[in-house]
């Protein structure tokens, strides 16, 4: 069995750019399957673990979604002279890869490095700007002729970064936007092992989120959930970014308040966190959060949803940083809200 830390080092070391996500589908599936009475692979690609709950007979469904694809790199072109031109995948700031170890996953891993014209050679009216991504190039190594045998247009291609620990109980690594939330989804399952819940819960690892939330629509059409909560990222404090727009590391999970959110689940939240002495914070989004959980929101006749949100540091760069504490908070206050749904209260929860 591994350990929330292992787990979340595999994930954020290995490839699942958005569309290329089954790549992890074996380490996904062989660990929740020690708690998983099912797991199932839609047609899209996204990965369904279901915990049946006990005496479930108004069969309740409550689904919990983390995205499992990344942001990154596909080639686009090969040049003459073997460099290989790429394009994003995702919300990339082409500011954060000048300079940047890749790995271009042809028909073999390959790792290369971002080159772009040095500083010396610049023109003076390019020294204050910002390089752009079709100004840059990949290096393999290699000329054109082997180049081509191994790497074709549309291959994706990661930043090459290692998992590693800061100082107390935070890590830094890259697409922890939302492998951090895999491994709540991984917390949570356990938690839910020791405790009885009648609700059958639905852990979706989904697909496509960074390029428009497409898992979440389809997955939420087959599993047609009574409530439906996403497990994401916010924006974790730095000095540079206003208070109010931000969540603080090491402080606990933020539970988001907004139109895409249901406010008796949100209340009923609170409480449960509050009960439990399980540390939060308040995340204000108005608007409808750019998470899965707006997807399940507006998905057949609308879900009833909520979102937590893990603090993240440097979001969408390859140095992004999360605290372990609150990836267990989230866990464990999601267990316990899962726990807290019965056949008695939903209807009253879910009334305006």
């Amino acid at each position: 069995m591994l350990e929330v830390k292992e787990f979340l080092k595999i994930l954020s070391e290995g490839s699942s750019i958005s569309g290329h996500e089954f790549r992890l589908n074996d380490i996904i599936i062989s660990t929740f399957s020690d708690y998983a009475d099912h797991i199932s692979t839609d047609s899209l690609g996204n990965l369904i673990a279901v915990k049946k709950g006990k005496n479930n007979s108004s069969n309740i469904k409550i689904m919990v979604a983390a995205h499992m694809d990344e942001i990154g790199l596909m080639v686009k072109d090969i040049e003459d002279n073997g460099f290989i031109r790429f394009t994003s995948v995702g919300g990339i700031d082409p500011r954060t890869i000048v300079g940047q170890e890749v790995i271009v996953h042809g028909s073999e891993d390959l790792f290369g490095v971002i080159g772009s014209k040095p500083p010396h050679l610049q023109e003076e009216s390019e020294v204050n700007k910002a390089i752009k991504i079709d100004d840059m190039f990949i290096d393999i190594g290699y000329p054109k002729e082997l180049v081509e045998k191994l790497v074709k247009v549309g291959d994706p291609i990661t930043i090459n970064r290692e998992f590693k620990a800061l100082q107390g109980s935070r890590f830094t690594g890259k697409a922890l936007d939302d492998k951090a939330g895999i491994a709540a989804l991984l917390e949570c399952i356990k938690e839910l092992s020791h405790i009885n819940h009648e609700s059958d819960v639905y852990f979706v690892a989904t697909v496509q989120e960074e390029v428009g939330t497409r898992g979440a629509f389809t997955s939420t059409y087959k599993i047609n959930p009574n409530i439906g909560i996403a497990i994401d990222v916010g924006f974790g404090s730095t000095p540079e970014l206003p208070k109010s727009a931000t969540i603080d590391l090491g402080k606990g999970p933020g539970i988001t308040i907004g139109g895409n959110i249901h406010p008796g689940l949100r209340e009923k939240l609170v409480e449960v966190a509050k009960e439990y002495n399980i540390p939060f914070q308040i995340e204000v989004s108005p608007g409808p959060t750019g998470t899965d959980a707006r997807a399940m929101q507006i998905t057949r006749e609308g879900v009833p949803a909520l979102c937590l949100s893990i603090p993240l540091r440097y979001m969408h760069t390859s140095v992004e940083v999360v605290d372990m504490k609150d990836v267990k908070n989230t866990a464990k206050l999601l267990a316990f809200f899962i726990a807290s749904i019965t056949s008695e209260n939903l209807e009253g929860l879910l009334c305006y």
